[in-house]
């Protein structure tokens, strides 16, 4: 089938974890010989620090202006099976209006969808849902599950919702040797978001303050002058996907924070997870509703909530540690690699097909 996508970004990961996964679901759709588009704004932001330049196998479209590439978009949309709109999409009004109107299966995809719904509950704007919310597609699809999904259809009108979670392209995380760069005891890879500190702050920051002759590595984006350091954590602003197997491989532990929004939601696994499983670093993780559907904790995570907890985590010894890794490293590799995400999307598009049609 032919898929045409109206995204954020798939071509720079610069403060922006959705383009990973992105780029290991869209592989394996058209290695499964699926014709596969991808519309991206050429924003300066994001072309300044590009690191994806093609799509292999498909069709990558750069556009400056929506009404300059109306005409493209209409042509690859006359040809569709499937049209998707994502969230963050910078011109997703006007391109949910064109799926909408087309004949293709119209979906619309959510990558965070608690944060979209805290937003709307609290009555901000959120410019790529439309105005009418989601009952002029034909299935919602979402990086979150269990109360999220709910909330899709009973507040936002969708006729269908299912989760398509994050994944690992085990092609590019697995086991490589550690650099001395990034070797440390415990690392975060985050982009910054000031619903996530108190997490960083008690998982990270805290615990560093507490061991002052362990070495700790924090890297991400966007992180303000006035983050709270300690002595013993250095910084990396910006990782390229290439860097994250070494980065992991090269910690003892790395940590998992996720979001308020999406914590209190439930069902929420990062993509970093299984990034980090993938490459058989242990993992510790702040604790959410559903994360034993990905992980068993105390076998193959660590659940902590408080700095003690972290602390705890840190005194484990190698080998306890190396027995949870790999355990996560097995189960990741079984149920949440790209490959596996792709014939979720497929199940989940052959049963939105199945169903009625919803009203132009």
């Amino acid at each position: 089938m032919k898929i045409v996508i109206f995204g954020l970004t798939i071509s720079s990961s610069w403060g922006n974890g959705h383009a990973t996964t992105w780029r290991g679901l869209l592989r394996e759709l058209i290695g499964r010989g699926h014709d596969v588009v991808f519309f991206e704004r050429d924003v300066p932001y994001y072309a300044a620090h590009r690191d994806m330049h093609e799509l292999p196998g498909g069709a990558l479209q750069f556009y400056d202006d929506w009404t300059d590439t109306l005409p493209l978009a209409n042509r690859h949309l006359a040809e569709s099976d499937v049209a998707i709109v994502t969230s963050y999409c910078p011109d997703a009004a006007a391109a949910s209006k064109l799926v909408c109107g087309s004949d293709a299966l119209r979906v619309f995809y959510d990558m965070d969808t608690p944060v979209t719904l805290f937003h709307l509950r609290n009555g901000r704007a959120v410019p790529y849902i439309p105005e009418n919310g989601l009952r002029e597609f034909d299935l919602a699809l979402s990086f979150t599950g269990g109360a999220a999904l709910t909330a899709l259809a009973g507040e936002l009108g969708a006729p269908a919702a299912v989760p398509l979670y994050g994944s690992v392209d085990p092609e590019l995380h697995f086991p490589v040797a550690a650099v001395d760069r990034y070797r440390c005891s415990l690392s975060y890879l985050g982009t910054y978001a000031p619903d996530r500190q108190p997490g960083v702050a008690a998982l990270f920051v805290n615990v560093a303050k507490r061991s002052p002759r362990e070495r700790f590595l924090l890297a991400g984006a966007q992180y303000p002058a006035d983050f709270t350091w300690a002595e013993n954590i250095h910084f990396v602003p910006h990782l390229a996907p290439a860097e994250h197997p070494a980065f992991y491989c090269s910690s003892r532990l790395t940590l998992n924070v996720t979001r308020a929004a999406m914590r209190e939601m439930g069902w929420c696994p990062s993509g970093r997870l299984f990034e980090a499983a993938s490459c058989g670093t242990p993992l510790i993780s702040d604790e959410w509703e559903g994360i034993e559907d990905f992980f068993t904790p105390g076998e193959e995570i660590v659940i902590a909530s408080a700095t003690d907890h972290a602390m705890a985590a840190m005194q484990m010894t190698d080998t306890e540690l190396q027995r949870i890794a790999r355990a996560a490293r097995e189960r990741t590799l079984a149920e949440n690699t790209a490959a596996a995400r792709a014939l979720d999307f497929e199940r989940a598009i052959e049963s939105a097909r199945k169903t009625e049609p919803a009203a132009a």
